[in-house]
């Protein structure tokens, strides 16, 4: 909740409930034939922000809308995300709160929406991603697009990757309209089509063609942080994504010469391709510090039980020169990803017949590089690694450099001084995500955008992105809409 200070907190001031979109409801969305008709949740009206007693309801709220808003199927390819833009078009609208949506292909969309402020202050945009990744629903205990609310939980493909997060924001811009808070910022809601394949038509075609609705934006909030649940209802920790490391996508061929799968060719392209790939994945890439990692490193120390591993995470340029350290730091998947630039082969090809042997074969691989790293450098490296003409590398597309956006701000001190309100001496550190998300197109439009994870998870809980059964819990989801709030409100109010 943010300091009494802030004039428009009151208290004595009440909430009422009412129904009347539940006992009329919207009518179907326009869409596809299969596009789920959705129902229309009860709101919430507030006549003042809201105070204690507010909270569990508006959460509800959420969970409601969240359950809602998984039932659309936008999986991509091919995304479909024109139907859920105008989904959260209608449920803005209900409020009052008019929105664009722009179409630049079939079947996709983004949706722009904005509160305005007095611009005392500079905009802050609010930003999510409709697309999800692929559900197998034979690996999931439930319809992956159900949305079924069953033991505390809100289950289903995109509940932590990002709808969640979303309707966190969504509720933020409900939650501010119906309680007509002053505000000194505008707020962009701004939801997006392709981030989960990387390119597209999402939030790199918003700034190359409509720059000027983000124009003069100060701040951004997106996913890619970390709240570390404690498994006690509390807190471990709030990690802050600054920065995030470069992917840089190769495909690797190697050629030799093509024959009948009887005779076996000593230049067997695929036998060649299995080779060089052996010698990637055997090789360790160099150890590296960055600036961001050490910070984390030596703040995730404070918490740390294990008194060795305190050591280590302390001073972890030092710990590095330990063989033992190093395995074992190296051994955590995140760790080893925070500390080097990493390859993962990820896909292979070669004849699509048994009998033949194909004058080409092919693999994928994603590599990450660490903030500062220079692909050509890196590239030099790997084809020293592999030693063979034969085989040969190139980019999948465009590669953009690592960007970070400093702790030094009025919207990093908001997430701080909220954490501190959830939680006495809450850790708040930096992280660097070894993955991407769409806030490098911002940062480089010179936007200060963080990674903002509200929810607090358990380790157990963040394997359910991309994964199977994911699943955000209700207690969860009401944290995670308090704390959107109470930092947007911090940041922007008046």
């Amino acid at each position: 909740m943010v300091k009494a200070g802030k004039g428009w907190w009151r208290s004595g001031l009440f909430l009422l409930l009412f129904t009347s979109c539940a006992r009329n409801p919207a009518p179907p969305l326009a869409g596809p034939a299969n596009a789920p008709v959705l129902e229309t949740p009860e709101r919430v009206a507030l006549i003042a922000a809201p105070v204690e007693s507010d909270w569990k309801t508006l959460g509800d709220e959420a969970g409601a809308l969240l359950s809602r808003y998984i039932r659309i199927n936008t999986t991509n390819p091919p995304g479909n995300e024109i139907v859920a833009a105008r989904w959260l078009a209608a449920v803005l609208q209900r409020d009052g709160i008019e929105a664009r949506i722009f179409e630049p292909a079939p079947g996709k969309a983004n949706l722009y929406a904005r509160l305005a402020g007095d611009g005392s202050a500079r905009p802050l945009i609010l930003l999510n991603h409709m697309d999800v990744v692929l559900a197998s629903p034979e690996y999931w205990t439930v319809d992956p697009f159900s949305g079924v609310i069953k033991d505390g939980y809100v289950w289903g493909r995109g509940a932590l990757d990002m709808k969640g997060e979303a309707v966190a924001q969504l509720m933020t811009m409900l939650i501010l309209r119906r309680a007509h808070v002053p505000l000194k910022r505008d707020i962009i809601f701004l939801a997006t089509a392709d981030e989960e394949i990387g390119a597209g038509v999402g939030a790199g075609w918003f700034v190359e063609h409509q720059r000027d609705l983000l124009r003069d934006a100060e701040f951004l909030l997106n996913e890619g942080g970390l709240t570390r649940s404690d498994g006690r209802g509390g807190v471990q920790f709030f990690g802050v994504g600054t920065t995030e490391k470069s992917p840089y996508w190769l495909d690797v061929t190697a050629r030799g010469t093509a024959g009948h799968g009887s005779r076996p060719t000593p230049d067997n392209p695929v036998n060649r391709l299995v080779r060089a790939l052996s010698k990637i994945a055997d090789w360790q890439t160099p150890l590296l510090v960055t600036p961001t990692v050490e910070r984390s490193f030596r703040d995730l120390a404070t918490i740390e039980r294990d008194t060795t591993v305190r050591r280590w995470l302390a001073d972890i340029k030092t710990a590095l020169r330990d063989s033992l350290a190093v395995r074992t730091l190296t051994s955590d998947l995140t760790y080893n990803a925070l500390l080097r630039n990493t390859i993962s082969i990820t896909g292979l090809q070669g004849s699509d017949k048994t009998n033949v042997i194909p004058p080409s074969a092919t693999a994928a691989l994603d590599v990450r590089l660490l903030p500062g790293q220079e692909p050509a450098a890196f590239l030099t490296d790997l084809v020293r690694i592999v030693g063979d003409t034969a085989v040969t590398f190139k980019p999948q597309g465009p590669n953009w450099p690592a960007t970070e956006s400093s702790t030094e701000t009025d919207m990093f001190r908001a997430i701080t001084a909220v954490a501190r309100v959830r939680q006495a001496n809450a850790l708040v550190t930096t992280l660097m995500l070894p993955g991407f998300t769409d806030s490098h197109y911002f940062r480089r439009l010179g936007i200060q955008s963080y990674g903002l994870s509200p929810f607090p998870l358990s380790d157990n809980d963040s394997r359910g992105v991309h994964g199977n059964d994911e699943r955000v819990s209700l207690d969860a989801l009401r944290f995670g809409v308090r704390f959107y709030y109470d930092v947007v409100s911090r940041v922007a109010g008046k």
